[in-house]
Order: structure tokens, then sequence, then C-alpha cells
């Protein structure tokens, strides 16, 4: 039985983190809906709705035209990284080779380089490949930093699936590829939501590479076209342009962890204990 003191600590810290995670976006929502003066008081209600904020981000510059590019750039980047991770995961997870712990290891320390300790590198790959100032290039950018963890959260569920699966397909005559993309594919369906939706929101948010290898304001993604945003003066910011533009860029990945939450749950915990 759980006592009320128990009872009252519990409810107590979930509203305490429960506030410690929102208000920052509950003030960029209020931020957003102010404008002049109004953005240096501490008034937790506007005392006036500038939703002109809203509209002149869209007017001012090709912010619809940058929400695209990020949305390209992000959906192309996951299907490319779980179309490659399912293949390695499988090799890595139901194939025994010499070498394969060390090759798995490996892969998880190229996700825990920094980007800018290979910035320069991806830089003269990207303009050898005249992909400079292209999407493309960024998608292969980000493969960087989303592909090995993909690789080993996928490899991880592909050792927990029964073998008695791999063992009846084989017997039924199924090959490698229809293994993998036809029998497993399906039962894996929490652990690709789940890596899709983290490599989704790190491709969404991504600033570095995105700044490094684009220079036209058609090509940027919203992170860099928000950072970049000026007012009417060169040393001027329009901070409720910027609140809003980041209440907009916010809101589709609220929405997909909202859809999705209890599949990113049953994700990030089906893999933890083996059965």
């Amino acid at each position: 039985m759980v006592s009320k003191t128990q009872r009252f600590i519990l409810y107590f810290s979930s509203f305490f983190i429960m506030v410690i995670a929102l208000f920052p976006f509950y003030w960029a929502i209020v931020s957003s809906l102010k404008s002049g003066t109004d953005l240096f008081r501490t008034d937790f209600i506007p005392p006036t709705f500038a939703w002109n904020n809203y509209v002149e981000i869209f007017k001012e510059q090709p912010f619809g035209r940058n929400i695209l590019n990020s949305i390209c750039v992000a959906v192309g980047t996951v299907s490319t990284c779980l179309l490659l991770a399912v293949s390695a995961a499988y090799s890595l997870g139901r194939v025994r080779f010499r070498g394969r712990s060390l090759l798995l290891g490996s892969i998880l320390c190229v996700s825990m380089f920094p980007q800018v300790a290979v910035l320069s590198g991806m830089f003269e790959l990207i303009r050898s490949l005249g992909l400079y100032n292209n999407l493309f290039g960024l998608g292969l950018s980000y493969l960087i930093f989303t592909l090995p963890f993909t690789v080993w959260i996928l490899t991880t569920f592909m050792r927990q699936l029964p073998k008695e699966i791999e063992e009846a397909a084989i017997l039924d005559g199924a090959n490698t590829w229809t293994i993998c993309f036809r029998i497993f594919l399906p039962l894996l369906w929490p652990a690709l939501v789940t890596t899709g939706l983290l490599a989704f929101i790190a491709a969404w948010n991504e600033f570095l590479f995105a700044l490094t290898f684009t220079v036209e304001a058609q090509s940027r993604t919203v992170p860099v076209a928000i950072a970049l945003m000026t007012g009417a003066s060169e040393h001027e910011l329009p901070w409720g342009k910027i609140m809003a533009a980041s209440v907009v860029v916010t809101l589709p990945l609220i929405a997909l962890v909202l859809v999705f939450q209890r599949r990113i749950v049953s994700g990030l915990t089906a893999g933890a204990v083996k059965g």
C-alpha cells in the first residue's frame, strides 16, 4: 500500500517536473504574442496578442520554403537511415562472424564524436561531391550522427527476436532478404518508430552542418533560418518573430511525439530485458 505521504511526494514531484519541462515552451508562446516593449515585461499573459508575428515570419523571408527543406531533409535522412540500419542490424544481430562485437562497438564510438570534430573533413567531402548548398549534401552529412545510433538500437531488437521464427522461415525456403524485410521488419515496428522519430528530431534540429553547408536563403533549414533572423537594424533582433518561428517548428515535433508516445515507450523498453 502507498501511504498518503508517498502519494503526495509522487504527485508533487511529477507536477514539478512537468512545470519545468513545459514552462520554456509556454514562455516561448507568450513571447511570440508580444511586440515592442511588451517583450521586456514578465507578463504570463500578453497584454495584447501580436498575431502579426506569425504572419510576418512568412512574409519577410522564405520561411515556408525553409520548413519544406527541413521536412525533405529529415524525411529523406530517416528513410535512408532505417533502410540501411535494418540491413546492418540483421547482419550484426542474427549472423555470427568474427569481429562482430568489435564492429558494433566501433559503430557506437562513431556516434560519440562531436560534429565539430568531423566538420572540416565533411566539408571537403561535400564540396568534392558537388553537393555544397544542396539538400542532398545535408542528408548525407546527417547520416553521420543518425545511422550509428539507429543501427545500435535495431541490433538490440534483432537479437531479441525468437530464433524459431527464423528457422521456420528457412525451412519454408525464405532467403535472407525475405526473412529480414518481410518477416522481421513487421516485428520491429516499435523499434522503427522509436529510432525513426529520434532520428527525425535530430535531423530537424541540426544546426552546425546546415549552417556550414548552405549559403542561400532558399536552401536553408529552419534552425539556420531562425538564427539568421534580423530586425530593422543590423544589431536589432526581432525576439517576437524568433519566438513565433520557434513555436511553429516545435509544434510538428510535439504532435509526432503525442501520436507515437506509446510506440516510443515500448520501443525504448522492449529490448531492455531478455525473455
